[in-house]
């Protein structure tokens, strides 16, 4: 297992939200490099940033679904875990490679070993997949499936950036980790809180129904 490392906390007093410096179409990396705000680069971290931000509302759902099942507690707290390994991931990419510090908050192997672990622990309780599953059935199972597909989007950004400039491997592997633990997650949490799964089912779409009755409109 990797040795614990000790990040720097962050050093920086947000007085002012607004600064002008963004009204010509560029924005500061770390380093006070320049970039369109259309950059690769800017494009992946804000990504990332997306993503935190619906981590952060299924967390809540979490917490909500907590009272009744206290086992989504647990989810909760993972969640928050994970919604700060992804602002170390957005501060490395947001940093050209010559501007990072040696204590820069960071993902290393020990943020994707651990999701395997999580995993695998949830993935003992679940049943084996007889077809693909269709989010929904609960609301948290719909907004991990949303976390898992912007997931699935930062990590094809960051694998287009990796081609055109240096990224740290660490990030595209913790990207595709959690893509993976959220669809476990949501299996999880319907499994949890007594919801039944939504599998595809390729005859239920209109081609499939052609001759049958429709739904009667109300």
């Amino acid at each position: 297992m990797e040795p614990t490392k000790t990040f720097n906390e962050p050093r920086l007093a947000i007085n002012r939200v607004y600064t002008r410096r963004g009204d010509t179409g560029q924005t500061s990396l770390v380093g006070g490099q320049r970039r369109r705000k259309d950059d690769l680069r800017i494009e992946a971290y804000g990504t990332i940033d997306e993503l935190n931000s619906f981590v952060g509302l299924a967390r809540e759902s979490a917490i909500e679904l907590s009272a009744r099942v206290g086992a989504l507690a647990v989810l909760a707290e993972i969640l928050r875990r994970v919604q700060h390994e992804l602002f170390n991931a957005g501060s490395v990419l947001a940093t050209l490679p010559e501007d990072l510090h040696p204590q820069q908050p960071r993902i290393t192997s020990a943020e994707s070993a651990l999701l395997e672990r999580e995993m695998d622990r949830m993935n003992d309780e679940l049943e084996p997949l007889r077809s693909f599953v269709l989010p929904g059935g609960l609301r948290l199972n719909a907004e991990l499936h949303i976390c898992r597909t912007i997931c699935r989007r930062a990590e094809r950004l960051c694998v287009t950036l990796a081609a055109n400039e240096t990224v740290d491997g660490e990030i595209v592997t913790y990207l595709n980790r959690l893509s993976d633990a959220f669809f476990v997650w949501s299996r999880w949490a319907s499994r949890k809180a007594g919801a039944a799964e939504n599998l595809w089912q390729p005859n239920q779409s209109a081609s499939g129904l052609q001759g049958k009755d429709p739904l009667p409109l109300p």
